[in-house]
C-alpha cells in the first residue's frame, strides 16, 4: 500500500478548511484516510490559528516510507522545516549511495 501525506478537502462552499491526512494514494482526494496530522484553515490570518501539524506523527510516516504532496510539504516547512529537511537529506545520501554501488559495479 503506497502511503501519501496530502491535503483532505472539507467545509462548505467558499469556506473550505483542510485536514493533513495519511491516506492511500489510490483513495480520492476526500476519501477515508489512515491518520489524521493536523489541519490547515486558509482564512485564519494569524499562523497558530491558521496551521496545526503534528511533527512526530509526520516524521514517524516518512520514516515508514509515506511519500508527501507538493502542498502538504509546502504546508509543512512553514511549521516544521527540520522534518522536510531531515526527509531530504535521508534520499539524497540514499540516492548517493545507490550511485555509489553502481560505479563501483561498473568499474568490476
Amino acid at each position: 500500500m503506497a502511503l501519501k501525506i496530502r491535503l483532505r478537502k472539507q467545509g462548505r462552499n467558499n469556506r473550505p478548511f483542510y485536514r493533513l491526512v495519511v491516506a492511500d494514494s489510490r483513495s480520492p482526494r476526500d476519501g477515508k484516510y489512515v491518520e489524521m496530522l493536523g489541519w490547515y484553515n486558509p482564512f485564519e490570518a494569524e499562523l497558530d490559528k491558521c496551521l496545526q501539524v503534528k511533527q512526530d506523527r509526520i516524521q514517524y510516516w516518512l520514516d515508514n516510507g509515506a511519500q508527501v504532496s507538493e502542498n502538504a510539504a509546502s504546508l509543512i516547512v512553514k511549521v516544521a522545516p527540520q522534518v522536510i529537511r531531515q526527509n531530504t537529506q535521508k534520499m539524497v545520501a540514499h540516492r548517493a549511495k545507490k550511485a555509489a554501488k553502481r560505479k563501483a559495479r561498473s568499474k568490476a
